[in-house]
This record gives C-alpha cells, structure tokens and sequence, in this order.
C-alpha cells in the first residue's frame, strides 16, 4: 500500500475512532507498525508486537506511564516517586546503564535519546496521555531497530489529525492536590491536515515535601500528494518534580504515617527535551517508495542523586542531528524487501559534583567535582528486512543489521582516580561493531489465527556512563565490550470476532552484561538467562461484559558465579517477579458508557543479587468508569487502590549501608474529571 492510500486510510480510521462503541476499546489491535516501520497486519508477523489503542489510552487517563502500559503481558514498568520509573521487558527491572541502555524507547520511531545517553527514566519525556497508540515488542524482534532494543522497545505513536474540525478541553483533580489538564485541536484541510495538543499536570505529592509540574506539547502535520507525502512531528517537555526518595527499613511500606515521611526533602529532578523529527514518503511505482526521516534532538536533566551516599548533583544534556533512510520494495508473488540506513551523531557532555562534606559512614564519597566530561558520538547502521511468501498461507521473515558506534570522549578533569574512589579515564576514542541477524516464520493456521517462530540477537554499546563513569578503585581497568543477546520465540495468536488471544513462550541468553550490584560494585562481563510464557486475551461476554487480561510467568536468572557479590549460577536476579497479571472485567452499562473494575498482580521477588532478601508481592484493584452525557461532555472517574492496600511500587535491598528500601505505593484516592468538545 503506497503512502497517499496509508494515509487516507489512517485519516479515516481516526476520525472513526471517536464513534466506536467502549466495547472495542479493548479489543486486539490486529494493524501494527512498530516491527516493520509500516502498517503490517498482526497475523502477517513474526514475532511479538503488543498495543494500546487510542481509545485504550482515552479510558484509561493515566496519571503515570505505568497505570496503562502494565496492561500488556511481559511487561512491568515501576513507579519510583513523582514521574520516575524503572522498566522491566522480558527481564529483570534493571537501573543504572543496564536499565538506560536495555530498552529503546521511541516517539513514531524516532529514538528519544542517543543510544549511548539513554535515561531510564526516558518514557517521563513522551507525551503519552495524548498518543495515538503505543507499541511494545519484546525481545530483540527485528533488524530495522539496533543499539538499547535488547529486551525491547517502546514506541508511543502520534495521534494522527482528524478529518473535521475537533476540539476539546479536559480537566480532573485527585488526591494531594493532583490537577491535570489536556487540550487539543484538530483538522484536515484539503490534502494537509494537523494536530496540535496540550497537556500540564501539577501534583502536590502524597509524600510530605515532594510533587511536580509537567508540561508536554505535540504539534504535527500531514500532507499527503499524489505521490509524495509529508509527516511532520515536533514534541516538547519539561518537568519540574521534587523528589521523595526511599523509606528505609524493614517493610517499611507497611506504616502508613512514617511512609509519608521524606527521607530525602532536598532531591529534584528537572528535565527539558524538544524533538523534532520529518517523515518524506516519495512513491517510486505502485510497489515501491523510499522513505527520509531527518531528526533534531535535544533533551537536557539536573538532578539530585538522593540514592547515592553524599548526594552529588548530576547534570547532563546532549543534542543529536539524525536521518532514518529506507527503500520498500513489494514483489510479485508477495515478498517484500525494504533497505536502509541510520544515521546519527550526538554531542554530549556530564557533570557530576558532590557540595556536602564527606558522609561519616561513606568516606569514600568526596566532596568535589567526580566527574565533568563531554562525548561526541556517530551512529552508523546499514540494514535489510525481507519477508518472503513461500507458500500461500507460510510467510518466511529475514533480516540483518550492522551497528557502527563510536565514541570521542574528552575529560574536562583530572584524570585518574580522584579521592581513591572515582575513576576519570584520560582521552580516548571507543569504536565498538555489531552484527545482528533475524529469522522469523509465520504459519497462517485459518483466517483468524496463526503461529510464529521468531530467532533475533540483539547488540548494544555501553552506555557511556558504564565506560566513563567508574564508581570504584577496584574497576579502574574494567573494560565493557557491547551487550549480546539472542532469543527465540513460539507464539499462537487470534484476532477477529470472539475470544480473541496471543501467546507465547520465549529462551534468551545474554553475554557481557554489565551491571551495578547491590553492593555498588560494576560486573562487566555478567551472563543471564531469560525465559517465559505469556498470554494476553480478550473475551465478550455476552452482550455488555467483557473480560481482558496479561499474564506473565518468567525466569531471569544469572548464568555464571561471582562470589565477591554473593551471585551463584541459577540465582534469581533481583527485582524479577515469577508471575505478574493484570485482569480488568469491564461492563458498558450504556452505549456510549463503561465501567471497568482492574485486578493488578505482582508476585515475590528477590530485592537483592544473594537471594537473601525478599518482597513478597501484593494484590492492588482499581475501578474506573466513564459516562458520555451528551455529544459534547463526558464525566469519568477512577477509585486507585480500592481496597487500600499497603504496598510497594518499587522495592530492593541497598547492602548492609542501606538495607530494605521502598518506593510506598499511594493510599486509596478518588478522580473525577470532564471533557467538552466544541
């Protein structure tokens, strides 16, 4: 399908969107583009691709990233305090350059951070309360994607412009002063269309001396021609957030009173990014385009590090010049070849310095500059992605890509070690090539179901931070070679009318994985094993009910020893629950009206790399409801945490120093709001 028909059809879909029954809204979306960088049909794809519809996103109104996009199987992304989050993809939740460096995130397929300055907090940055979907694959599933997609990728899509006029207001207030307000106007004129949206979010912070205000805006335009057509997307963010840190002690979250303590009053986080990126789709002949993406990036954090003894402040920024170049090709009989080429070269720079005196019980953390460096880095990979129909219901998918990453780092310091623990490493230049391959085959089964195989290895360079910035003497010589993973997966899906359900079991290995311990030491050469089975299903049940759900049981466990860390081969890694769900029952109590009651499960895990220390879960129900009043105005409301259970959004052990730490989950809290189109 060439751009103009892509277009028209993703114009009319969206206008449609708005008058779809709430019964769809929950649904399996059975058209992605995330894998392919194209519109494919689900039942065509090797390999996992899980959504969140547009109308998912509307009903839900998530305050945080992670009330919407936990929905999905595989997936468990934790809420630290204010907008910060730590993610988990068929993995571990992982922090630190292992959390930045191991998952790609995406605004419409434009990384929204250089792969070597990746932030695990990065999803705070994307304007997902007005998106108009978000994909997740899990897994390293496909060649078009390189560098941090190693347990996967999370793209939030852009609400694409409406066909008429459209304009609405919506507003809501909750608990501790929390106020949102989102805006957005839309229209398409002639062969030119735009979205412009608007949202700001001030919460006062349930935890004493904490809370933030966030801003986002996305503006975009489409024009579509005879055979050329245009996508342009500029987004801009900024976060002002004090910070609440941990609450210290052995089931801390336990104590309602003391968890609203903050530990930390004096930790901030402030954050700025803008993007702006210009998809150019040329058609060539009825089965061929080429497609140039040229992006500008520019994000930009002060923040600080509450988490770390002495408290240092960091400041970081960094401002990259992008082209995303590809050629698609259908052939006769069915195949499909497309070949392209990123580019990227980034400049960036990071300060580390420590104001208050040595900590008494730490005096290994000095009062100083630790680290004040600047890195220019180039990006080059070349890639091809073919999907070949070698017989009319088995469809064979391969492809490779070849990563060129190198960085020119220049030490702004001293180098060498500065009070016996920061390591600065003088001047130099790291070059680090990867090749990765992929092999996928779908077996279409009847007109509505199909299964997949899918073989992918994923690669990444270090982060820059993990070749840089050495937090101990004893890794001075530590020398981190690029990350390797390789996966396979079996999967089973159906969509269409009635039950509809995907899926799968997966193996992942992963080599050189460097990581921080519990213990503050870095491993860089680290072995992991992954492995699970997931599901994801919706079911009408009857005539107003439905039932939607994910279920997840995985292993993640180290695959080598290391005794200096209490690491044995076979241990869990920290931070890995064996089973997470997520079940909503929903009830469209009138046309135009639903109802949804949430059941959110996180099962056991081990806080820390010795298996000695545990959380043990919890159970948390959520209700929510929408009611549309009229063509114009509709009511909404959530009850979070209905049964007011004391738990812990994120929880882990920080060695004999630090001992058992808990982001507390929030109390049972009431949101209502409404929005109004005119």
């Amino acid at each position: 399908m060439f751009p103009l028909k892509r277009i028209t059809l993703m114009l009319a879909l969206t206008s449609a969107a708005s008058l779809v029954q709430a019964q769809s809204n929950v649904a399996l979306d059975d058209l992605v583009v995330t894998g392919t960088r194209s519109e494919t049909a689900l039942l065509d794809l090797a390999g996992n691709t899980s959504k969140i519809s547009e109308q998912q996103i509307d009903f839900v109104r998530a305050d945080h990233i992670t009330e919407v996009i936990n929905r999905l199987p595989g997936v468990m992304v934790q809420r630290g305090n204010g907008q910060e989050h730590l993610t988990a993809i068929r993995s571990p939740i992982l922090n630190g350059g292992a959390g930045a460096g191991s998952f790609l995130y995406l605004e419409d397929g434009i990384p929204m951070r250089a792969a070597g300055f990746a932030n695990v907090n990065a999803l705070f940055e994307a304007n997902t309360e007005q998106a108009g979907g978000i994909e997740v694959v899990k897994g390293p599933g496909s060649a078009l994607y390189g560098s941090n997609a190693v347990h996967g990728l999370i793209n939030v899509l852009s609400r694409a412009p409406s066909l008429e006029l459209e304009r609405s207001v919506d507003v809501s207030v909750g608990p501790h002063d929390l106020y949102k307000f989102k805006g957005t106007v839309s229209e398409t004129i002639g062969n030119q269309a735009y979205r412009f949206s608007l949202n700001g979010t001030h919460d006062g912070g349930w935890i004493d001396d904490s809370g933030f205000d966030q801003q986002k805006m996305t503006f975009r335009h489409d024009y579509f021609g005879v055979r050329n057509s245009f996508k342009t997307v500029f987004t801009a963010a900024n976060l002002n957030q004090e910070t609440a840190g941990f609450e210290v002690g052995p089931r801390a979250y336990k104590n309602t009173a003391a968890s609203k303590t903050n530990e930390n009053p004096e930790a901030y986080r402030d954050a700025k990014s803008v993007r702006l990126s210009t998809r150019w789709d040329h058609e060539l002949t009825d089965s061929s385009y080429f497609s140039l993406t040229p992006y500008l990036r520019h994000t930009e954090m002060e923040f600080l590090m509450h988490f770390l003894p002495g408290t240092p402040v960091e400041e970081n920024e960094h401002d990259s010049v992008g082209l995303l170049a590809a050629y698609y090709k259908d052939l006769d009989g069915g195949h499909k070849v497309i070949i392209g080429t990123d580019f990227e070269y980034t400049q960036g720079s990071l300060t580390e310095i420590q104001t208050v005196p040595n900590p008494f019980s730490f005096p290994k953390y000095v009062q100083g500059t630790h680290y004040d460096y600047e890195v220019d880095a180039t990006v080059i990979a070349p890639y091809i992605h073919t999907e070949w129909q070698v017989a009319e219901k088995t469809r064979i998918t391969a492809g490779a890509r070849y990563e060129h990453t190198r960085y020119e780092y220049d030490n702004k310091t001293a180098d060498g070690l500065f009070g016996n623990t920061f390591f600065r490493p003088a001047d130099r230049d790291d070059t680090f090539n990867n090749f990765s391959p992929k092999l996928g085959l779908v077996q279409q089964l009847t007109e509505d179901t199909s299964a997949f195989v899918n073989l992918a290895r994923g690669n990444r360079a270090p982060q820059t931070t993990d070749l840089y910035r050495s937090r101990k003497a004893s890794n001075v010589s530590l020398e981190p070679d690029s990350e390797q993973i390789d996966s396979i997966e079996v999967g089973y899906r159906k969509v269409g009318a009635g039950i509809q359900f995907e899926t799968s079991a997966y193996y992942m290995k992963k080599e050189d994985y460097f990581f921080r311990t519990s213990e503050d030491n870095n491993v860089p050469d680290g072995k992991t094993k992954h492995y699970g089975i997931e599901l994801s299903v919706f079911a009408p049940l009857g005539n107003q009910f439905d039932l939607g759900g994910s279920f997840t049981y995985a292993r993640h466990q180290y695959d080598f020893d290391n005794a200096d860390n209490g690491i044995v081969d076979g241990n869990d890694m920290d931070t890995a629950p064996r089973h997470t769900g997520n079940v909503r029952l929903g009830w469209n109590f009138m046309p135009q009206s639903r109802a949804e009651l949430e059941w959110i499960h996180v099962g056991r895990y081990y806080t820390d790399d010795a298996n000695a220390h545990t959380y043990d879960g919890h159970d948390i129900f959520n209700l929510r409801a929408t009611h549309q009043v009229s063509k114009q105005v509709t009511v909404y409301g959530r009850v979070s945490n209905l049964l007011n259970t004391e738990y812990a959004e994120r929880a882990d052990y920080s060695g004999p120093g630090g001992g058992d730490r808990y982001f507390v989950g929030e109390e049972r809290g009431l949101h209502v709001g409404a929005s109004y189109s005119f």
